[in-house]
């Protein structure tokens, strides 16, 4: 399987546009230019939204294909994970089909969103990824999804030193904004399952860098960008994501 990349910058997500930010990218080619940019200051590993002609939120497998193609042909030391988030547009069979058959060796998924479909359905789409050598990172909102994940996911996959985890904090905070330590109870959690997973944080609102500082001194691998927050610890607005990943990476350095 392919490692998670240390510091992977999430660029756009599904959701937002050019008014959340006028530097938000949403067209490949902007896509590829803030991945070169976010590369340049310290980032190994790209969170890949595509859109389409509309802005839309665009999971298509041949897309994907086309996308993964060029960024690696343009960056060939740089990750690139794809997602299959369903922002109520898509279902698990899709979803599915798009984490098989776009060649992304990277690939993002929510174990609740998954699991809108029978287990034993869910179980076998996380075998033939495996077989498959594509890497799935599991994303996980709270301590539920852990387990979730543990009732649903093969055992000799869930307990693998290679299985790779996403812990999001603050998304349902009632600001959006996330603490450091929303991290301690997926820890916890982990340490229950004698867990020692490849796995990584992202953060929502204006407490991202002091939250991935604290993964990182943990041994955390690190998630930043628009997606989650478009401002610096201080408030301020960023200019654009090379300069949260800059941020952030030298937070982490100091720390």
């Amino acid at each position: 399987m392919t490692d998670l990349p240390a510091l992977m910058v999430a660029p756009n997500g599904a959701r937002l546009t050019k008014a959340d930010h006028p530097a938000l990218p949403m067209t490949l080619a902007e896509i590829v230019a803030c991945a070169r940019d976010c590369h340049a200051v310290g980032a190994d590993g790209l969170h890949l939204h595509l859109r389409d002609a509309q802005g839309g939120h665009l999971l298509d497998a041949g897309a994907y294909r086309e996308a993964v193609e060029e960024l690696t042909t343009q960056l060939p030391d740089m990750a690139v994970q794809i997602t299959t988030e369903a922002v109520g547009k898509y279902d698990p069979p899709h979803q599915r089909q798009v984490a098989l058959e776009s060649g992304a060796p990277l690939v993002s998924a929510s174990v609740r969103e998954l699991c809108r479909d029978p287990d034993d359905i869910t179980s076998t789409f996380y075998e033939d990824c495996a077989a498959q050598g594509i890497a799935i990172q599991h994303i996980l909102y709270d301590r539920a999804d852990g387990e979730l994940l543990a009732k649903i996911l093969p055992p000799e996959l869930f307990t693998a030193p290679d299985l790779q985890l996403l812990f999001v904090l603050g998304r349902y905070a009632a600001d959006q904004n996330s603490n450091p330590h929303d991290l301690d109870d997926f820890l916890d959690w982990m340490g229950a399952y004698d867990l020692s997973p490849d796995w990584a944080v992202c953060a929502f609102g204006q407490n991202e860098t002091a939250s991935l500082v604290y993964a990182a001194g943990l041994g955390g691998k690190c998630r930043v960008g628009f997606e989650n927050a478009r401002v610096h610890a201080d408030g301020r607005v960023a200019k654009d994501n090379a300069e949260r990943v800059k941020a952030v990476r030298d937070a982490i350095n100091a720390s």
